[in-house]
């Protein structure tokens, strides 16, 4: 047995458990509705953004790296194949989750209060206000992707997202499943 045999046969147990994984995920999304909430895929290497940043201004940002369009592709793949088609796709104005969000499922909304507080910026109570506002609204079964950044993330669930990790929180905002989508 060849090496790239070996390889592939020890990685089939962790892809059939990922593989579960996401079934169970999208059966509960299915049955409950829903936000989920899915922090921008994997960017290049950096915290924050680089000084000069300007929202708006993708070469002035932190922005996707190769793996991470990739996994956004991916992404994309696993919500056709589950036949999902949110309701709404809300993004944050970062070029990192805009890509995430056009990438893995097309056409997106800005969505302000999915921005990043990172480092002082923005307006953390009001946004946080905003989104438990919406997930309150939201008619049941619905299910809307949101895209965003960690700190936005932890500040609604109390959890700490890895990139392309998607939190699916129901009205209250409590967290009902994680799961890595773009990775």
């Amino acid at each position: 047995v060849g090496a790239a045999t070996l390889g592939s046969l020890s990685a089939w147990p962790a892809q059939a458990a990922a593989d579960k994984a996401h079934a169970e995920l999208a059966q509960l999304w299915r049955r409950e509705g829903g936000a989920m909430i899915v922090r921008h895929a994997v960017t290049e290497s950096g915290l924050g953004d680089p000084p000069g940043f300007v929202l708006g201004q993708c070469s002035t940002q932190r922005n996707l790296s190769d793996a991470g369009r990739q996994a956004s592709r991916a992404m994309g793949a696993w919500m056709q194949a589950q036949q999902f088609k949110p309701d709404a796709v809300l993004s944050s104005q970062w070029c990192r989750c805009q890509d995430t969000a056009r990438l893995a499922l097309g056409a997106f909304e800005d969505w302000p209060a999915l921005n990043s507080t990172f480092d002082g910026q923005g307006d953390p109570n009001a946004q946080q206000k905003a989104l438990r506002a919406r997930l309150q609204a939201m008619p049941k079964g619905q299910r809307e992707v949101w895209v965003t950044h960690q700190v936005i993330m932890t500040a609604l669930t109390g959890a700490y997202p890895e990139m392309g990790e998607g939190f699916l929180v129901d009205r209250q905002g409590r967290l009902l499943a994680r799961e890595r989508l773009a990775a």
